[in-house]
């Protein structure tokens, strides 16, 4: 049985991919705002918001339970509207050896499409896919799409 798995998932949004990647790559957290009872805080640990190499401090709630997650930036790319994250600290890694987010907004003719997937290498067998993070993902996605649209 293999430790090493692959989720994706597509969501349709009504904002425009290059807002939707604006937040994620350089604003981060702007996501305590949009949505509070997910992610109550997110906070600079390193280096400058919207930079490769910089570190993002992420407290998220899920079934109630505080989360936290210390992420670095391994790329943005503005042209492509993607950026990948590495977990590096943090609650996921009490499971997995290695997690990586990868996020990326894009049209598909008129629509605007968040394609996120998550890479990963669980510690063993008996830990779970990380199911309920990618659904937690896509509500999370939904309430930005919505946040967008208001503002």
């Amino acid at each position: 049985m293999s430790l090493v798995g692959k989720l994706t998932t597509e969501v349709l949004m009504v904002a425009p991919h290059h807002e939707f990647h604006g937040v994620w790559a350089k604003r981060p957290h702007h996501l305590s705002n949009v949505s509070p009872a997910k992610i109550p805080k997110v906070h600079l640990h390193g280096g400058d918001w919207g930079t490769v190499g910089s570190i993002v401090a992420c407290h998220y709630v899920i079934d109630g339970k505080d989360h936290i997650a210390k992420n670095v930036v391994e790329a943005i790319d503005d042209e492509n509207k993607t950026i990948t994250y590495r977990v590096v600290e943090g609650d996921l890694l009490k499971e997995y050896k290695s997690f990586k987010v990868i996020i990326q907004s894009f049209l598909k003719g008129e629509a605007t499409w968040v394609c996120r997937t998550i890479e990963y290498e669980k510690l063993n067998k008996n830990v779970p896919h990380p199911i309920k993070l990618l659904e937690f993902f896509i509500h999370l996605s939904e309430e930005l799409d919505d946040h967008l649209v208001q503002k």
